[in-house]
């Protein structure tokens, strides 16, 4: 797998494969939260909220749907940081898998300002929330399968859409490799983890997407640690 990164990888992750699953895919969602604590995978989410509820005068209320959330882990920064900002905040976690609803709403079984939905990207209705979040979730698709999900991401949402996701390099790439195989035998964890590394994006991969999508409202900017956040506003509020 240790190759260059010039181009993404094409690859399919196991977790793409949605005939399997059960037990090792709920223990690979778990073991994926420690794996996102360790690299600080929710910064960059919660730095491109901000930067929309900023541009949109700072509202009271505020709601975001988080697409292909796994067991939404990310989210726990965002809550505390409403906590902060005296903001009536309501997230709803989507994911197509029920292993991954089903970590969810076990994370979040104290928390009424969590709804868990298991559902499809594409079967989302137009205008649901003010802003749609994807953290680790569009590296599933391919590069000309990218401007659809961004799109339908932009309907959904009523202000704008955030990505959080990584920085192809080797870099990331050795040292997700490494510590995947210290905290885990997880068979999801061992492939996916470098693999989704691989299958990251460049800035080039955004600027791409840019003139795909002929939107000039969107911002893309490398956060540490090897990750990249992307901020579409839907329109000028």
């Amino acid at each position: 797998m240790f190759r260059g990164f010039k181009q993404r990888a094409i690859e399919h992750e196991l977790m793409d494969d949605f005939s399997t699953g059960g037990s090792e895919l709920r223990e690979a969602l778990q073991h994926l939260r420690m794996l996102n604590r360790i690299f600080g995978a929710a910064a960059p989410t919660l730095y491109g909220i901000q930067r929309l509820w900023m541009k949109a005068d700072k509202p009271r209320r505020f709601s975001i749907l988080d697409i292909g959330s796994g067991s939404g882990d990310v989210n726990r920064h965002i809550l505390r940081w409403a906590d902060e900002n005296q903001i009536d905040l309501r997230i709803t976690l989507v994911d197509i898998t029920e292993e991954a609803c089903e970590e969810a709403r076990l994370l979040y079984r104290n928390e009424p300002r969590i709804e868990v939905m298991r559902s499809d990207l594409f079967e989302l209705p137009e205008g649901c929330v003010d802003v749609i979040t994807g953290t680790q979730f569009v590296h599933h698709f391919a590069a000309n399968e990218l401007p659809k999900v961004v799109e339908s991401m932009l309907k959904a949402s009523r202000l704008g859409v955030v990505i959080n996701d990584i920085h192809r390099h080797w870099i990331p790439w050795a040292a997700v490799w490494l510590t995947a195989r210290i905290v885990s035998n997880n068979r999801y964890i061992l492939n996916d983890g470098p693999l989704s590394v691989a299958k990251g994006f460049r800035s080039e991969d955004w600027g791409n997407l840019r003139k795909a999508l002929g939107i000039s409202e969107m911002f893309y900017a490398w956060r540490p640690l090897f990750r990249y956040v992307v901020v579409i506003w839907k329109c000028k509020v």
